[in-house]
This record gives C-alpha cells, sequence and structure tokens, in this order.
C-alpha cells in the first residue's frame, strides 16, 4: 500500500535500518497509527543494518546458538576497554541489561539464528548470528511491520524538520520530485549518522576523506542530525570519530558491505606506502581491535597500507571478496602492490628477525610476539618467510560516525538546556555517540540500535496516544 502522506499520524518514524524499524514495530504494537520514511528505494532499504551478520548480547548460558555466558559485569568491562571509560555508563548498563530480552523478540519478529561463523571473529560465546545475515533480519521485520499495519513510504526523503519549543510538528520530506508536510504527534529520528556525506566528513578530516570508502548505504547523509542539532539538540560525541574498519581498496566508493573487510591484519603485518609498520597488529582480540584500523589507516600517507601475509596463514581468515595480490618472492609481491622492494623486504626482515619462539593459538592471547620491535607484534607473530606471499590494498572503510544527539534513558532527545524534547526521540547511529565515544565492540551497534528503537518506539507511543 503506498503512504498517503497528507494524513496525520501517531507516530513518524525517519529512517529504515535496524533501530527504525524495532521502533515502529514495537510502537505500533502499542496502538499507535504508524509511518516510517525511507530515503532508500525498497530493494536497498534497511540502511547499514542490512550489512550486518551478528549482533552482541548478555546472557546467562549457553545455548545452540552461543557456547557460554556472557555476563553484564564481562559485558560492561569489554565495553570499558574499548572505548577507554569514554560512556554514559547509564545508558550504556541499560543497553547491557535491556539486551538478555533481543534473543527472544528477534526471533518472534521473525530472525532466525545460525551456528556462529569461524575465522578471526572469536565471537563464538558473545554474538548471535543472523541466518541470512542482516537483509533477511530486515525482510523480517519489514514483514512484521507490514502484517501490523505500520506503512512504509520508500523513495521518500525527510528533508526538514519543523519543531517549536522544542515540540516537533511536522517533518517536510520530499517523493518522486514533489515536496510534502507529515504531520505527526511524535517522531523517531532514526535515519543514521553522517558517513556518506563526504563534504561533513571533510570537516573534520580534510582532504583524507576524499580516500575515505563507505561501506555501508549511501542515504545515510547525516541530513536529520543537522535538522536536529539546529533545533537545539544537544551534542555528543567526537565529530571525527567513526566506527572504521580495514578493508579492501578495491572496494565500490558505497554499499560494500562486511564482505570488503578485510580480517588478515592479526596474521601478518601491515604496512603503509612506504612499507613501515605503523601500530601493533596483535594488541588484542581481533572483534576488540577491527574497529580502529579504519582510523589507523586514515592517518597514513594517501590513506592507503597493506596487509602481508604468507602461505601458513592465508587460508586462517575470513577472505575478502576480492583475491589477494600472490607471488613468490617478497620483492614481487611489492612490485605487484606498486611498493619498493627493497623497502619492504627490509621491514619484513627486521619484522622475522623480532619473532619469539611460541605456540600459535589464535583462540587466545599467545606467546607468539616480537622482541625489539617498535611498534610490537604483542601476539600472533609469525615469520613471513615462506611463499606464496600475499597482499591485501587497504583503505579506511567508515561505517559509521560517533557523533549525535544526547538522548536520556527514554531515548528522549535532550536539549541544550538540558531538558527533554517532550515528543522528538532518537535511536540507532544518531544517538550511538552517548554510549560509543570511541572504539568498538563487534555486534553491538546493532544491540544499541536494537535496545533504543524498542525504547523510543515504546515512549513515542506513549506520548502520542496520551
Amino acid at each position: 500500500m503506498r503512504a498517503d502522506l497528507t494524513e496525520s499520524w501517531d507516530v513518524l518514524v525517519v529512517g529504515g535500518g535496524n533501530a527504525a524499524l524495532c521502533a515502529a514495530v514495537t510502537a505500533r504494537r502499542a496502538g499507535a497509527k504508524v509511518i516510517v520514511i525511507e530515503g532508500a528505494p525498497q530493494a536497498f532499504r534497511g540502511g547499514n543494518s542490512r550489512h550486518t551478520r551478528d549482533i552482541r548480547y548478555m546472557h546467562a548460558r549457553a545455548t545452540e546458538y552461543v557456547m557460554g555466558p556472557y555476563s553484564e559485569e564481562e559485558f560492561w568491562d569489554d565495553l570499558v576497554r574499548v572505548t577507554g571509560g569514554e560512556t554514559n555508563e547509564q545508558l550504556a548498563r541499560l543497553t547491557i541489561r535491556e539486551s538478555a530480552d533481543l534473543e527472544a523478540w528477534m526471533l518472534a519478529n521473525g530472525v532466525r539464528w545460525q551456528q556462529p561463523l569461524r575465522g578471526t571473529l572469536h565471537l563464538a560465546r558473545t554474538n548471535l548470528f543472523m541466518l541470512g545475515g542482516g537483509k533477511a533480519m530486515m525482510n523480517a521485520y519489514y514483514d512484521t511491520a507490514r502484517k501490523l499495519g505500520v506503512l512504509v513510504a520508500y523513495e521518500t526523503e525527510a528533508r526538514e524538520l519543523k519543531v517549536r519549543d522544542g515540540e516537533f510538528l511536522s517533518a517536510v520530506v520530499q517523493r518522486g520530485g514533489e515536496t510534502h508536510e507529515v504531520r505527526a504527534k511524535s517522531v523517531v529520528v532514526a535515519s543514521g549518522g553522517f558517513e556518506a556525506n563526504i563534504p561533513w566528513l571533510k570537516e573534520y578530516w580534510g582532504d583524507a576523506a576524499e580516500n575515505f570508502l563507505i561501506r555501508g548505504t549511501k542515504y545515510n547523509d547525516g541530513r536529520m542530525l543537522k535538522e536536529l542539532l539546529k533545533h537545539g539538540a544537544k551534542p555528543v560525541g567526537d565529530p571525527r570519530g567513526c566506527h572504521a574498519v580495514a578493508i579492501d581498496a578495491r572496494a565500490p566508493k558505497f554499499d560494500g558491505g562486511i564482505v570488503t573487510r578485510l580480517d588478515c591484519v592479526p596474521f601478518g603485518i601491515a604496512v603503509n606506502r612506504d612499507c613501515r609498520r605503523f601500530y601493533d597488529e596483535g594488541e588484542d582480540f581481533w572483534p576488540k581491535r577491527y574497529a580502529i584500523w579504519g582510523g589507523l589507516i586514515a592517518r597514513q600517507p594517501d590513506q592507503i597500507a597493506y596487509g602481508i601475509v604468507d602461505s601458513k596463514t592465508i587460508g586462517r581468515f575470513i577472505p575478502s571478496v576480492y583475491p589477494p595480490v600472490e607471488a613468490q618472492s617478497i620483492g614481487e609481491l611489492a612490485r605487484r602492490l606498486g611498493l619498493e622492494p627493497s623497502a619492504l623486504g627490509a621491514t619484513i626482515e627486521q619484522f622475522n628477525r623480532s619473532v619469539q619462539p611460541g605456540a600459535f593459538d589464535m583462540s587466545r592471547l599467545d606467546d607468539c610476539r616480537t622482541e625489539g620491535l617498535d611498534p610490537p607484534k604483542s601476539h600472533w607473530a609469525l615469520p613471513i618467510d615462506t611463499p606464496p606471499f600475499y597482499g591485501y590494498p587497504l583503505r579506511p572503510g567508515i561505517t559509521f560516525t560517533y557523533l549525535g544527539v544526547t538522548v536520556n534513558e527514554r531515548a528522549q532527545v535532550m536539549m541544550q538546556d538540558d531538558r527533554p524534547a517532550g515528543n522528538i526521540f532518537a535511536a540507532g547511529e544518531v544517538m550511538a555517540g552517548n554510549i560509543l565515544r570511541r572504539g568498538y565492540l563487534a555486534g553491538f551497534g546493532l544491540t544499541i540500535g536494537w535496545v533504543f528503537g524498542r525504547i523510543a518506539g515504546r515512549e513515542a507511543a506513549r506520548h502520542a496516544l496520551g
């Protein structure tokens, strides 16, 4: 059914990903009349959520799909470790505790689970994997929403929010070249960050942002974030902060998704264009460190790096959609990657000399390390000495940005006078900076969207229905 944009609604949800659909379904089940505004065509609906594959959650015991318990305190400790404590503890703990219900809720709303994947993930105990990944998850949510009577307006871009004295009145949207004003008693903004807005990224990163690749949807341009800030929402998070991973430099500018991510780094070394290593590739388990590598590469000359492994480790990690560059010698590999052969050879020779004997084991923080090398490789250090040799070109792959709007435990947007907006709620990437200001835990962004999507939907419906 084509949504009639001239009607009045109880709850308007802006966005079409995980947080948005959780909000829409929850609000509809509470009795609200709900419309979802999704800027993408139906085939590309779901925002970045359609590229996901797993979600982190608190649970007390092993099940068919997770291999052991994951307590609140362990979850919290993991979050503190990756964020350095830069998080709102009240909202973070709320997210962790609420996540205990997600397995059953998602199952009841059509999501199906599968056995955990292998290959540098180390997530079999902490995360659930969706059967069919994020695309299947979003299809299930949209199917549930349709059955409940939620209307979805595709290819409809929210351009402006009309707000008076902190109160939402309406949204100006464009569909098919026509402008409409959508009125609702409350609004949930769940339209993502600004990672696809290169000019905005350049305000904080300069020209380096031109070399960033955007892993997810091109529709996350941050327009609604700017609207909220314009109307007095209190900002939160570092404008330069983002979830950014190492992805294959051959990936497309937008929408390459998770298959372009490269997990080779802890199995070898990473060098910049000058063939210099620039960070500890074995600092910690990959799910706790993979999201820093995009930023590390962004700070290298020309925002390019290269992952180098040999035949001992090539089959141990989940491969990229692009095959590696292969050669029988380091010199030949360097030439094929466009690097200086003598410089790469010297770096690898120095690395190999520094490797200490140990028992290689990717399931733990092993004792395979370097000595006398700066930067060190703390774990999983093996000499790169067995041909064929393999290389992957790496670019920063931006997933989502951490600048957002401040919210309270009811998902209400907080204004600059520290009072909550009465009928403006936010969920997902647009408010994730309350909890994630730096660092990342694999699968946690989806958790934040799920928790605050449901809270926002519930509270938006409560306000609308009085």
